[in-house]
């Protein structure tokens, strides 16, 4: 079963739910992160999931 890959084009639409400012995709991790809220968005199956009680906490 292979997962369904996040399309970067994406970010020209998105932005962050907290600071309505640009994400950044951290491809590793499957992410798409706001730096100024200091979160991490998780992206499943290709989905980017924008609840801000999905998200992670950004450390330092």
């Amino acid at each position: 079963m292979s997962e369904k890959a996040f399309d970067p084009r994406m970010l020209e639409a998105l932005v962050c739910p907290v600071t309505q400012g640009g994400l950044d995709y951290d491809i590793d991790h499957q992410e798409l992160v706001s730096k100024t809220a200091g979160l991490a968005f998780p992206i499943r199956a290709g989905i980017p999931v924008m609840l801000v009680d999905e998200a992670r906490e950004l450390k330092g």
